[in-house]
């Protein structure tokens, strides 16, 4: 220091004896320079720098990272930051992500990105008082030629996202096991915002569809959207999911329908939770919290309806055979009614405790009865 303060040494030949970068170098010449002053040039000797700021990160952390950043397509670093702290609880940031991936030479290419969009749209202030509901068409699964659909609720008044599920294609029965699965997790709500499909809207004046008409027998509304734009909650909640989605199923090899429901069981309330959404300024748990702290929710349990199976149902009216049978799948079963009778075919979602074809029974009576709807005189037996 001496020597570069009487100028017999020039700053980069003093930098490279010492091996301290620039910035470092003038941090200690500056307190030098100090030390000069009061007299002490001859007693001063340079502070720490205060360690490795950048330490090792665990072996597997590394490791994850690697998989996560090598998969195609890769992960961003938003989606490693948070996978870190659910997989492994090793809090981090994106930057300090990205800093590690060019160092390990894994940082990804990054397409264009578009500027933020000014906030410009309302919501409503109780949550459960409007869900936005929309189905996300996408490549969901890595390796497969088809896409698969993705059927998305979300509170819009907290940004709560209360169902994502994915299934083959976009069908009224896909319906009715999705919104039954919300409903009995989280309640009820007011209304449901969705678009003008034609699962949704009828062009005959105050009729339902029949997914309508299930909604409406237990009180929730559709309204609906004129334009994509005016769901753009919804449509940013798909855009979350398919840059999130693929590149994680990717890097954990999963090609499985129900592999990918169950990882995204996994990161949908971890996102819930977790991830700070760009609106809110929190997660959308917090904000789901406070709604009810301050008595702003609407949502509703769902009723002890026996009932219930029967409406979130695909109904179809079937004859009854001259034999005493009707159609049910591929085979033809018996049935206590009258022949030339007309029942109701009640077709569900297989589950464990459940079968796929039920015919609509009558409650506190024998489980083999069956309504059973007369052609001549148009009413039917409950």
């Amino acid at each position: 220091m001496a020597q570069f303060r009487s100028g017999h040494l020039g700053a980069a030949a003093a930098r490279t004896e010492l091996q301290l970068s620039k910035t470092r170098f003038y941090e200690l010449y500056s307190d030098y320079l100090r030390a000069c002053a009061q007299g002490h040039a001859q007693l001063w000797t340079p502070g720490p720098s205060g360690g490795d700021h950048y330490p090792d990160w665990p072996p597997e952390v590394a490791a994850q990272l690697t998989t996560l950043l090598s998969s195609q397509p890769p992960s961003s670093y938003s989606a490693c930051a948070s996978e870190l702290l659910r997989r492994l609880h090793f809090q981090t940031d994106r930057a300090s992500v990205r800093r590690w991936a060019i160092q390990h030479q894994l940082a990804p290419d990054t397409r264009y990105k578009k500027p933020p969009q000014p906030i410009k749209r309302w919501q409503v202030r109780d949550r459960g008082a409007l869900w936005q509901y929309d189905a996300s068409p996408h490549a969901w699964l890595p390796g497969t030629p088809y896409k698969q659909v993705l059927l998305n609720l979300l509170d819009d008044a907290t940004r709560y996202n209360t169902g994502a599920r994915l299934y083959p294609t976009e069908t009224l029965l896909a319906h009715f096991d999705f919104l039954p699965r919300a409903f009995q997790a989280y309640g009820l709500p007011l209304a449901l915002y969705v678009d003008y499909h034609s699962f949704f809207f009828t062009h005959k004046p105050e009729a339902f569809t029949q997914l309508g008409q299930a909604l409406h027998f237990y009180g929730v509304a559709l309204l609906y959207a004129p334009t994509p734009q005016a769901k753009g909650k919804i449509e940013r909640r798909h855009d979350y999911w398919q840059r999130r989605r693929p590149p994680l199923l990717a890097a954990d090899q999963i090609r499985q329908r129900d592999g990918a429901n169950l990882l995204l069981e996994q990161l949908r309330p971890h996102a819930n939770t977790h991830e700070i959404h760009r609106e809110l300024g929190t997660p959308p748990q917090t904000a789901w919290d406070q709604a009810l702290a301050q008595n702003r929710s609407v949502l509703r349990p769902v009723p002890p309806c026996p009932w219930w199976p029967y409406v979130w149902s695909l109904r179809t009216p079937v004859r009854v055979g001259d034999d005493g049978k009707v159609p049910v799948g591929t085979t033809r079963q018996s049935l206590d009614a009258p022949p030339r009778s007309t029942v109701i075919r009640c077709l569900r979602v297989p589950t464990v405790t459940s079968s796929t074809y039920a015919m609509l029974p009558i409650p506190n009576s024998n489980p083999w009865s069956y309504s059973i709807a007369r052609s001549s005189k148009t009413r039917v037996r409950f």
